[in-house]
């Protein structure tokens, strides 16, 4: 059996959501998948997984952790302040190793998902490591993890663990991440914390100029690992008095992770889709303005760090429907495909700069 192609930065993000999935998505096929019932009917966040091609529930305990063999669907329901209406964003999350059978499907079921709540959600795609404000926002920190269910990853004893290193750290947006990385010695920075998970012997390891928060963060990770296992022990390990004999750093094998170096900047640019495939190009840099948007087309909108796909009020049900595939298949032939992708109807766009 051929081995399902690994997510790459370069592909379309929608092999299954080219030509055969085109067509428009009918309420009734919607309707008829059990994973949607009761959903978006209440104010709060709902997580699904994508499992050989199926949607099944994510645990509530593990909101927040997010396994890079695998793509998931996440729904948020919420309200305004001064309304009634329930609103919803519908996203699709792309693992780093995600196979493009499980992205596509995940891209799929998210129009799916939006057909169902009546074309309501704002559509969005994120991928692992590059994932909008928006996304964070939902978690009070995020954790990636090795595996999915693709690669048969299942919760084992604590004795048949692999050892695992993780990075607690703060970010940009003081969003704080729990990060699995190569088990190296050198991956160790005195600006971050560590979790060094041997199975029954996990370690907090706390550099030297590490914040509070991040001890925090790691220490309620290491507390969840701790009550999972059953005999587990957990240390705590300052990097001051830790040297390279102690058993923690032992685990840990020579060297560091390949440094990926610093990723491009995305282009500002305005284009309008024509015909429903080919693009033209409308504006680009700084001349970019809301202005040039006409409310019979569609239109692909970068502002370097976000791709909307604006939908006018004049355009077709179908050109709505395939919002997504052609922010993504643009992005496809950039630098920067890995950017996060909603889709906007005229008069809802967001609160950002380009739309002000």
């Amino acid at each position: 059996m051929q081995k399902a192609k690994e997510y790459d930065w370069k592909d379309s993000n929608m092999a299954l959501f080219g030509s055969d999935t085109e067509k428009k998505v009918k309420k009734e096929s919607a309707e008829s998948e059990p994973a949607w019932q009761g959903a978006g009917q209440e104010v709060g966040l709902k997580i699904w997984r994508i499992v050989k091609f199926e949607v099944t529930g994510w645990e509530d305990d593990q909101y927040g952790e997010f396994y890079n063999g695998d793509s998931y669907i996440i729904l948020n329901t919420y309200k305004e302040p001064e309304g009634d209406e329930l609103k919803h964003d519908v996203h699709f999350w792309i693992g780093k190793h995600s196979t493009q059978d499980e992205y596509g499907t995940a891209a799929y079921k998210t129009v799916e998902l939006d057909t169902f709540l009546d074309d309501k959600p704002v559509q969005h795609r994120e991928v692992q490591g590059h994932e909008s404000s928006l996304f964070k926002s939902y978690f009070d920190s995020m954790s990636l993890l090795e595996g999915g269910a693709d690669t048969g990853f299942k919760r084992v004893l604590p004795e048949a663990y692999e050892p695992r290193l993780f990075v607690v750290q703060k970010g940009a947006n003081k969003k704080i991440t729990c990060s699995q990385i190569e088990l190296k010695r050198g991956n160790l920075s005195s600006d971050n914390v560590y979790i060094i998970d041997n199975g029954l012997n996990v370690y907090q390891w706390n550099g030297s100029d590490c914040s509070p928060d991040e001890k925090f963060k790691a220490a309620t990770e290491v507390d969840k690992i701790e009550g999972k296992r059953s005999g587990c022990k957990t240390h705590t390990l300052e990097e001051r008095s830790c040297g390279d004999n102690h058993p923690a750093i032992q685990i840990l094998g020579p060297g560091k992770s390949e440094d990926a170096g610093e990723m491009p900047e995305g282009e500002k640019k305005v284009l309008r889709i024509k015909d429903g495939e080919d693009v033209e190009e409308v504006a680009s840099g700084d001349d970019i303005s809301k202005d040039q948007l006409q409310s019979d087309d569609v239109y692909i909108i970068n502002t370097g760090d976000h791709v909307y796909c604006w939908v006018g009020k004049g355009a077709s049900v179908d050109e709505r429907k395939n919002g997504i595939p052609y922010a993504c298949n643009y992005l496809s032939k950039t630098e920067t495909p890995w950017l996060p992708v909603s889709v906007v109807a005229e008069g809802a766009e967001p609160n950002v700069a380009f739309f002000a």
